[in-house]
């Protein structure tokens, strides 16, 4: 029994080496393996097997995207003002080779390469630009490290700039500066609302001194359309009538000492009319004669105008 015992030694012994030579690569993970201190291969996700005592696993990382927390960093902008900056780095292991062996160190030279770049950027721009200009400023900084971490198998994917804080007494000189142009933009738009205004009212004025103008001579146009009219219309009427008394004259002589009489009594009166109408015409003619009264209305007959 005791020399069966002996005799499964070696098998349990294979057995043990058997299983500690089998290695589980999970899927999105890497892993090196080196050969006596040589590298020997990288482990593809799965089951491998690793001679023992001759080879060893080296190194396990993950492939996926990893976010790197950049602590905040003070800075100085081109205009010399001092500001705190913190970052938000993506990035991925895309050569697990060149990340082991080209630095010793991976995350920490990260850090201290995204720290370096975050200062340079910033120092290129004016405090103004570092908020109007964000996005500018981490494109910039994704393109530099992007090719600084290509020698060390990593690939950056995303740069974010998380907070810009100003000191103290820089913020209380902003706050006054917005201040300051809050008040100015709201004077600017008071001068221009009462400029506006102003000419709203002269516009008003000088419209109404227009219409008045022209219901003025509108009216006036009217007013003398109108007196024409009526001079038209008398003169038309005194025609008709100096007429009509000739024609009566002509056909009763004896009717003459009655028109003697009425010429007698409205003398005065038709004179001055005649002599104040406008374009009017006096007869001049002598009431004791109906002969030349008679001739004067023909004539007057015979010219409407008058």
């Amino acid at each position: 029994m005791a020399m069966n015992g002996f005799a499964l030694l070696p098998l349990l012994f294979a057995i043990l080496l058997g299983l500690r030579s089998l290695r589980i690569t999970q899927q999105g993970n890497s892993v090196l393996v080196e050969r006596l201190g040589t590298f020997s291969r990288t482990l593809q996700p799965g089951i491998s097997v690793v001679i023992p005592i001759l080879e060893k696993t080296v190194s396990r990382q993950s492939l996926k995207e990893q976010v790197l927390d950049v602590r905040p960093q003070s800075c100085i902008t081109k205009d010399n003002v001092r500001i705190s900056v913190d970052a938000v780095v993506y990035w991925q292991l895309v050569d697990h080779f060149k990340s082991y062996y080209a630095v010793l160190d991976m995350e920490t030279a990260l850090v201290n390469l995204v720290l370096t770049q975050i200062r340079s950027e910033v120092g290129l721009i004016d405090l103004d630009q570092t908020f109007s200009a964000r996005q500018q400023i981490n494109d910039r900084l994704l393109q530099e490290l992007d090719m600084a971490t290509d020698p060390w198998g990593i690939k950056v994917t995303r740069v974010e700039l998380r907070d810009i804080l100003p000191s103290d007494g820089v913020s209380a000189a902003m706050e006054e500066q917005m201040t300051a142009e809050r008040r100015k933009r709201a004077t600017i738009l008071d001068s221009e609302g009462a400029k506006e205004a102003a000419i709203n009212v002269a516009l008003g004025e000088a419209e109404a001194l227009v219409l008045d103008a022209e219901a003025r001579s509108k009216a006036l146009v009217i007013d003398a359309e109108a007196t024409a009219q009526q001079q038209k219309l008398l003169a038309q009427a005194r025609a008709q009538a100096a007429a009509t008394l000739a024609q009566v004259l002509e056909q009763h002589p004896t009717a003459a000492e009655a028109v003697r009489l009425l010429l007698a009594k409205d003398w005065m009166t038709m004179g001055e009319q005649l002599a104040q109408a406008k374009g009017g015409s006096v007869l001049m003619v002598d009431p004791h004669s109906p002969g030349s009264l008679l001739a004067a209305l023909r004539e007057l007959q015979q010219d409407p105008k008058g």
